[in-house]
């Protein structure tokens, strides 16, 4: 058996520069970031204080958890890099940003967000349906926001472009409890 990593597990977060329309997708944020810190998992994220970021991030904080953030120099102010983390990593690229939260991770999780977000998350699913990974892939469907991503997967097998496994490499849950128990089951 390998030895166990001296980090705590830890969960790279994938959501919105914005909040959105629905204040469920903040109350998710914020739960989910409150869950990490309880938990004692260390959060990975894009290292920005605003939107659906910056409130799990605070949360996360607020409840003593670790924190480690990725930004580029490139989103530096517009995405206002929250500097007050466990960890602040700027790189140069987009590319390199997403490296070093994946390398990071223990697992994925993606709140709502926009094209970013979706980046994020067809990037990590195409690593894992290429063999490249086997983190767990959650998707957290805060009042039915990503249902429509559900809706592409089975869209995208139906059509042929996919086999039928690439629905098994993402898990659907709908609030932060059963995030908790995905992640969970992850971490043992």
């Amino acid at each position: 058996m390998p030895p166990k990593s001296p980090l705590p597990f830890s969960v790279c977060v994938y959501c919105g520069a914005r909040p959105g329309r629905d204040p469920a997708f903040t109350e998710a944020a914020r739960a989910t970031g409150t869950m990490l810190a309880r938990r004692g998992w260390r959060l990975v994220y894009g290292a920005g204080d605003v939107g659906l970021m910056g409130e799990v991030a605070r949360t996360a904080q607020a409840g003593g958890g670790a924190t480690f953030g990725v930004i580029p120099t490139h989103l530096l102010s517009r995405e206002v890099g929250k500097r007050d983390l466990t960890t602040f990593v700027v790189t140069e690229t987009m590319h390199e940003r997403k490296k070093v939260m994946y390398v990071n991770s223990d697992a994925i999780v993606v709140l709502p967000g926009g094209a970013g977000s979706l980046d994020e998350f067809f990037e990590v699913l195409t690593w894992r349906q290429l063999g490249l990974h086997a983190k767990p892939v959650i998707v957290l469907n805060s009042g039915g926001y990503w249902t429509p991503l559900r809706a592409l997967l089975d869209h995208i097998v139906a059509e042929g472009f996919a086999e039928a496994n690439v629905r098994d490499f993402v898990t659907f849950v709908d609030d932060v409890a059963g995030l908790e128990a995905a992640l969970s089951a992850a971490s043992l």
